[in-house]
């Protein structure tokens, strides 16, 4: 049994995924690792990322991380199914495992969650993480930003995990994720 695990940047699907490939005894892929968006502006803000987030709207932001995720798709599908036919347990995790791309892949051989959190609870995990506190004007534009589009993914594939049945665990409710992290270990190992 095998693990797809979607959510927007800084839910924790990181983390969770490599709890849960460590307790199933599995490799991790993230789509990381296939190709990156301009992602978080820190802890060292590189001047391409800087010159992306100061010059682009927020629509404009937004929209190149969804066709950067579609782009993505075809690569990411070709991982899936490679390592689905080399009939080794994974857990792959990414936010280009959107949930619409997911969902026709879920079956009884392929779990697949999206991890959740409310917009308070991800905007402070962000500010923290980015010491946005002790940033410069500059620097809390650029994380604003960042924390503008992440926010607004993470409510639209909440939105699109709910209409394609993709399982949602929120991520704010430790309880409920300790839950989740079990029922899929239980799962796996059927």
């Amino acid at each position: 049994m095998s693990v797809l695990i979607s959510g927007s940047s800084n839910v924790g699907k990181t983390i969770f995924a490599m709890r849960l490939a460590q307790e199933l005894g599995c490799d991790v892929i993230s789509t990381d690792s296939i190709a990156r968006h301009p992602g978080r502006p820190w802890p060292d803000v590189r001047p391409p990322v800087a010159e992306y987030y100061s010059r682009l709207s927020a629509e404009t932001i937004y929209w190149f991380l969804k066709v950067h995720h579609e782009n993505m798709w075809p690569s990411i599908r070709q991982r899936i199914d490679a390592a689905r036919h080399g009939q080794m347990p994974f857990v792959f995790e990414g936010s280009a495992l959107r949930p619409e791309y997911i969902a026709p892949l879920i079956s009884d051989g392929l779990l697949g969650v999206f991890l959740y959190a409310d917009t308070d609870f991800l905007c402070e995990r962000m500010r923290s993480e980015a010491g946005y506190i002790q940033s410069d004007e500059t620097g809390r534009s650029i994380i604003d930003k960042f924390i503008d589009r992440s926010l607004r993914d993470n409510s639209e594939m909440y939105v699109a995990a709910r209409k394609h049945d993709v399982r949602v665990g929120d991520v704010s409710d430790a309880p409920a994720v300790a839950t989740l992290f079990d029922e899929l270990v239980q799962q796996s190992s059927l």
